[in-house]
């Protein structure tokens, strides 16, 4: 196989100690090209005045990193605009939350072909390139029209919408030409695969062929599912080298005994922020048992604040978390602690570890790697319990968690409690039946097994 180049909007320097706050997709793609390495190309994070066409170029370990910057314009238009206040609302089900504007769109477009320009000369003719996300969709069509012949794949971290949404988008059927434009399509749930071809189908009268073939016109491409992992042997390990860090035995020593209920979140409207906290509420108020005697801790960086839409979540989550503490602390007991700040992975982890209940109930997710890591962090003899939402692209996987439905909020009190009083052999065999499931389908599995799949469809397409 050739070098993988992976591209992706935003690319993160490998350090696997200090990625407390890292999204999946960052977490994801450090793991998997951690033992063979390869190239690593997109923005660097960073907006700036000048017009950087010429990527800078790294090395660290067996990755190459190269990078890029944005101008104002570009960052407003593509990312700020299109790609978060369009794409991200529309593919997590809230076309209430999108903000489309055409010259938003045209901005993503143009971003888009300014990143093709800028990695062309850093290709080679063996490469197997892989693009990564719904900011790239239009990637793969502009590297093939530059007389790319390498296979190109493209994954989708987010869930893929159902045809009925996808349609309130007026470029959605651009969008599903540019999809049709790679050798392989890949996606993390059954779900997201269904609403692919349905949109296939239906917006662009699409023929589906043998093999999950899809053509329109001279266009075809492979799709399939291919649900994203992680790490799995290794985080015990971090877990208990997370011990020794400050932050994790200053945490630990003021729980002063009491059972940890943990989410971790970016601080996003997709993940039922607020439910879970009324979820909570709800347990506090309706089993006295667990008053005084459990601290959930709620981590949950801000990201995009300066889009609306997460300035109005923050406040709404702001008043959730006064009312709960204004209604139950006492001058010896924080049921409730909330920080806007990430942590170092390994101290992440060893929270996990500590923690009796994993709390991730997304309204909607592409997978959530957090229930992933929750599940692979916890010591064998004495798990914890996840409770986690069918929304999320985890539980299909997951079954053996404790799986609940993030808008019936007595329902999640109700699970949580149990959760809370289940007996160790119980909470031993779940773990043991998702760990199984962990250990089949690793970071590695997955990235081996998209690119044996996208060789094999890039072979169609000659």
């Amino acid at each position: 196989m050739g070098r993988l180049v992976v591209v992706s909007n935003r690319v993160t320097k490998s350090d696997s100690s200090n990625s407390g706050s890292k999204g999946g997709l960052a977490v994801g793609v450090t793991a998997a090209m951690s033992r063979d390495g390869g190239l690593w190309f997109g923005w660097n994070g960073k907006v700036e005045s000048r017009d950087e066409q010429i990527p800078k170029v790294e090395k660290s370990g067996v990755i190459e990193y190269a990078t890029i910057s944005l101008k104002p314009a570009e960052y407003n238009q593509y990312y700020k605009g299109f790609a978060n206040s369009v794409l991200w609302p529309l593919f997590h089900q809230r076309p209430d939350l999108m903000n489309y504007d055409v010259s938003d769109y045209q901005g993503y477009l143009s971003v888009n072909q300014k990143m093709a320009q800028s990695l062309l000369p850093l290709l080679k003719p063996d490469d197997i390139i892989w693009v990564h996300d719904y900011h790239l969709i239009p990637m793969g069509k502009m590297l093939r029209d530059a007389g790319v012949k390498s296979p190109i794949g493209f994954f989708l971290h987010t869930p893929f919408p159902p045809f009925d949404l996808l349609r309130t988008v007026p470029d959605y059927k651009n969008i599903l030409h540019f999809l049709l434009a790679y050798d392989l399509v890949g996606l993390q749930t059954e779900a997201d695969y269904c609403g692919f071809y349905m949109s296939i189908g239906y917006g662009l009268k699409g023929e589906a062929l043998p093999g999950k073939r899809y053509r329109v016109g001279e266009l075809s491409c492979t799709a399939g599912v291919y649900p994203i992992s992680i790490e799995t042997e290794n985080l015990r390990t971090a877990s208990k080298t997370g011990e020794s860090s400050e932050e994790f035995k200053r945490l630990n020593s003021s729980l002063s005994g009491r059972q940890l209920i943990i989410g971790v979140d970016r601080l996003d409207y997709s993940k039922g922020l607020a439910q879970r906290m009324q979820a909570y509420e709800r347990l506090l108020k309706n089993y006295s048992e667990f008053l005084r005697k459990v601290v959930y801790l709620q981590i949950a960086p801000i990201s995009r604040g300066d889009v609306e839409a997460y300035r109005d979540l923050a406040q709404t989550i702001d008043r959730h978390v006064g009312h709960i503490v204004g209604g139950y602390a006492d001058f010896d007991w924080m049921p409730l602690r909330y920080l806007t700040r990430g942590f170092r992975r390994n101290t992440i982890l060893a929270m996990y570890n500590r923690a009796r209940v994993g709390f991730v109930t997304p309204l909607r997710d592409g997978m959530n790697l957090v229930a992933k890591e929750y599940v692979a962090a916890q010591d064998p003899e004495d798990p914890g319990v996840l409770v986690l939402s069918h929304m999320a692209g985890a539980a299909d996987e997951l079954d053996a968690a404790v799986r609940v439905n993030p808008y019936d909020i007595d329902n999640v009190a109700k699970s949580l409690a149990e959760a809370l009083r289940m007996p160790a052999d119980e909470r031993i065999d779940r773990w043991k039946k998702m760990m199984s499931v962990l250990r089949a389908n690793n970071i590695h599995t997955w990235q081996a097994t998209f690119l044996r799949d996208l060789q094999a469809a890039a072979l169609l397409r000659l």
